[in-house]
């Protein structure tokens, strides 16, 4: 099979026909599957999908919400394509796109494709200018050069997008993990469309998740597979000004000085401690990255049923 297309959904009913019919028409020259993941949705979107469903089509039903992350993960470990594609339930992506990204894969002679919405089709105030803000600072920092890390249209060679990793909410920085692999990354305009039925999974809440995964990005990036190099410093520089310090005092006290209550006491014992108590992170990290690496490495997410249909 030459392509996968994996759609994660949650209460998206309403979108899932006009879908299914754009992607037959827009794939139709190209041997593929739909796997349409349901990450816990609260209305008839299963049913519908299993009412459009023939046999190109899967449904993964996931036991609860998981998050999209983690749906994504479940669709990729079920795909059997040789290339993979990623896309929104919602109508906004637009599946004739497509076609042209695997040319533009293969001309290219690249891992990922990555869509960037040139004309989005969402608010100003709520969507484009909070996305703006975190697309540059995550280029910034990250040194991958993606103008739109928030569009989820993307094409990924199978031996990429199955060794991305996806936990938690790190779908974002999909193309950071992709870059971590060695992967080759190219970006081109894709459509976008603004939202016909349903209401949007997101919110101006994500901006705090979206940092809080940026720090964790930062840190595979630098550090992940030698963790020492970034804790190992800081609890030595910590350790030794509390020890010169502790010293000081040692010495002031020899002299007959009275050092009880001194603020720089309390520095000093502090120092020590905090050196001591990151150099040991430090040690526990690398033994957690090395069992990170030598064991086997267990799902994230546990299926209810897999429906396959025809």
């Amino acid at each position: 099979m030459t392509l996968s297309v994996v759609i994660t959904v949650m209460n998206e009913e309403e979108n899932i026909r006009p879908l299914v019919a754009a992607i037959r028409q827009a794939l139709q020259d190209i041997d593929y599957e739909v796997i349409f993941v349901d990450d816990g949705s609260t209305d008839r979107t299963r049913q519908v999908i299993r009412e459009e469903a023939n046999a190109r089509i899967t449904l993964l039903e996931l036991r609860k919400n998981y998050g999209q992350s983690t749906a994504m993960t479940a669709g990729i470990d079920h795909a059997r394509g040789e290339f993979i594609a990623t896309m929104d339930g919602d109508l906004q992506n637009d599946p004739s796109d497509i076609p042209m990204m695997l040319r533009k894969m293969l001309e290219e002679d690249c891992d990922v494709v990555a869509g960037n919405r040139a004309n989005r089709q969402d608010g100003m105030v709520m969507r484009k200018l909070p996305s703006k803000a975190a697309n540059f600072i995550i280029r910034n920092l990250t040194d991958v050069h993606i103008r739109d890390y928030g569009c989820t249209l993307k094409v990924f060679r199978r031996e990429i997008a199955s060794e991305l990793g996806l936990y938690g909410e790190l779908h974002r920085f999909i193309p950071v993990l992709a870059q971590l692999q060695g992967a080759r990354i190219v970006q081109v305009d894709v459509k976008h469309h603004p939202r016909r039925f349903g209401r949007s999974k997101y919110g101006i809440n994500r901006t705090f998740k979206v940092s809080a995964d940026l720090m964790l990005m930062l840190f595979f990036q630098k550090y992940m597979q030698k963790p020492m190099h970034l804790f190992g410093p800081i609890g030595l520089a910590a350790f030794t000004v509390g020890a010169l310090i502790n010293i000081y005092l040692l010495v002031l006290k020899i002299m007959g000085h009275d050092i009880w209550g001194k603020p720089i006491l309390i520095l000093g014992v502090l120092l020590l401690l905090g050196g001591i108590q990151f150099i040991t992170i430090g040690l526990i990290a690398e033994v957690t990255v090395r069992t990170y690496y030598e064991s086997q490495g267990k799902k994230t997410y546990r299926i209810r049923r897999v429906y396959e249909g025809g």
